[in-house]
Formats: structure tokens, sequence, C-alpha cells
């Protein structure tokens, strides 16, 4: 049954709610198949997604990020707790639920025989849009295909069917875009394009939650993450404070000196010679780990020159997301 046109518009008036989504306690149970015992998706999930950020949530295969969509989608109901779009709970309120988002799924679920207009204007009205307010030709040119709007979808590339997806899920003006893998099996040019559109949407203010493989992608994107990993929630934070929780830091130093011990000034940082030695010009490279917390890069460049050791080239080693991804996984399994 299609969504009517006032529900989307009611569903846009009023107070905005501070959490664009919002789950508290949400468990998902599968029952078991066979000698195969039940399955818990989601474990109690507590999450909160603020109304305009850029959100990721972030997740090995299997840790419940696809069952957390699926039930925002309607296309999944929950053992237990509520989830929240744009503050209608999604199961005793569909019809609102359903007019706050719009989702992006990781398969190209896309007509070959239809145009990107055509497959725009089709969806606009299962949305219950009017003609007269529906927005293809702003679509079009938002997610760039104005120019093969009159083409076959099935002699589109992946990008730009992954384009035409968003495409689809903006046509009843969501406040609400969920994006899962949206950049999978896409090469690195349209994978940029792809990104400028979303960015764009969420400057317009659109929040947007982003389920993702490329770490780097989510790091440079995001502005808050959320990590699951076996149907929990192990970290969710501000990316600056998520990427601040491992105390750690790499400075890797060239002196132009030829070394085979450590200088005594260096012995208290521990550092490491590189594991082929000393270079064949007679430089030496160091590398020397430290906590932040505990010391800083300027200690270990006064103690470099205690040594009277001549700098070449210095550089540091920042943590990034992908080293607080494999801790809080690898320590959530145990």
């Amino acid at each position: 049954m299609p969504l009517d046109a006032r529900d989307q518009t009611e569903s846009r008036t009023g107070t905005d709610p501070d959490f664009a989504i919002e789950a508290k306690g949400l468990t998902k149970v599968y029952k078991g198949q066979g000698k195969s015992g039940e399955k818990r998706a989601l474990d109690n999930v507590d999450l909160q997604i603020p109304r305009g950020s850029l959100f990721g949530l972030l997740g090995p295969n299997g840790a419940g990020k696809s069952t957390f969509i699926n039930i925002l989608a309607g296309l999944v109901v929950k053992t237990s707790g509520s989830a929240k779009i744009w503050g209608y709970e999604v199961e005793d309120n569909p019809r609102m639920a359903k007019a706050a988002i719009g989702v992006v799924p990781q398969e190209l679920n896309i007509d070959p025989f239809f145009t990107p207009e055509e497959m725009l204007d089709v969806q606009a009205g299962l949305y219950g849009v009017p003609k007269a307010e529906r927005r293809t030709d702003a679509i079009l040119e938002t997610i760039g295909l104005t120019d093969k709007r009159g083409a076959y979808a099935r002699t589109l590339s992946g990008g730009m069917r992954r384009r035409l997806l968003i495409g689809k899920a903006m046509v009843h003006d969501p406040p609400v875009l969920v994006l899962d893998e949206p950049t999978a099996g896409v090469d690195i040019e349209l994978r940029q394009q792809l990104w400028e559109n979303v960015v764009e949407l969420n400057k317009r203010g659109t929040t947007v939650l982003l389920t993702t493989h490329y770490l780097e992608e989510a790091q440079e994107l995001c502005d808050r993450i959320a990590i699951i990993n076996n149907g929990q929630v192990v970290a969710h934070d501000d990316k600056r404070h998520l990427l601040g929780r491992l105390d750690a830091k790499t400075v890797r130093v060239t002196v132009r000196e030829n070394l085979t011990d450590i200088p005594a000034p260096l012995q208290p940082f521990n550092p490491t010679i590189q594991s082929d030695g000393v270079e064949a010009d007679g430089r030496t490279v160091m590398t020397i780990a430290y906590r932040p917390s505990s010391m800083t890069a300027g200690e270990i460049i006064n103690a470099l020159n205690v040594a009277n050791l001549t700098i070449l080239d210095l550089s540091t080693e920042e943590t990034d997301l992908e080293d607080i991804f494999l801790q809080l996984t690898s320590r959530s399994k145990g």
C-alpha cells in the first residue's frame, strides 16, 4: 500500500527530534533450524544517531549490521526492544517511519528495462508523491545522471546503478538516508563521485547512516561512529574521541650516522633499528613507539639532539580507525 503524501508532510512538520534513529534494548533472535540453535543477531542494542549527522555503523560480517537496517526498513520483525525513525516506532507507526527513511541496499535491485527517469517516477508513485510534487529532475541532477535519464538501466555502469539506487531512496524526500555498503564493487573514481553526492546531501540536512567495509572511508566521511560485533555495540562515540582511545603513536626517524648500538640518551625510549640494519649510504632508520599520554614527540627529538645525531627525516604514524576496529572486535570475541 503506497504511503500518502500527506503523511510525509505531517512527518516533517513540528519539532524535529534530537535523534534521527534511536534504538533501545533492540534484540533480534532467529529461531534455530534443524540441529542449529537459535541465533541472537542483535543483543540489547542501545544506539542513538543524532539528527543531521553522517554516522558510520561498522562491524565484521555477521555482526548484526544488516539485521539492524532491515528492522529499520520494516523487513525484519524485532524480538524485543524499540527502534524509532524520526521519533516514530517502526512497528507501532510503520507508515510514518517508512516515510522518514530511504534505504539503499547492497544488492543492485534495478529493473533493467526501465530508464532512470521512469524508475524514479514509479518509485515516487509507490510512495504516494503527487506528480506535481515529484523531484525527478532535481534528483537526477543530484546523482549526476541527467544525461542518462532516457537510457535503459541495463546500459548503466555499476557506479551509475549505485547512484540510481540513492536516487530511488530520495524520491519521497526522507530526512534519513541509510546506505548499506554503497561502494561495494565500485571503482575508485566512481566511489569518489558517490561520496561527493552523499556529503552534499548531508550538508543539506539529510541524516546519513552508512555501513561500509572500507574503514578509511568511514574515517574520512563520518562525524560519529559505532562498532557492532556479535550483535552488541562495542563502541559508539564522536570520531575524534574514538580515535583517541588507543594511546599509541609511532615515530620513524632517519639519522645521518651509522649506528650499530642505541645511544644512551635514546635507550629509555627503547627504539628499534630497521630490520635490514644500517642503510647502504650509512644512514640509520629507527622506530620508536610511545604513549602520547606519558610523553611527547618533542622529548624524543630532544634525546636525539642530546645524542648528537643528525636528523635527516622524521615522520609519525597516527592511530587510525582500523587499529580501533581490530582492537575492539578482537577483544569482544574473547
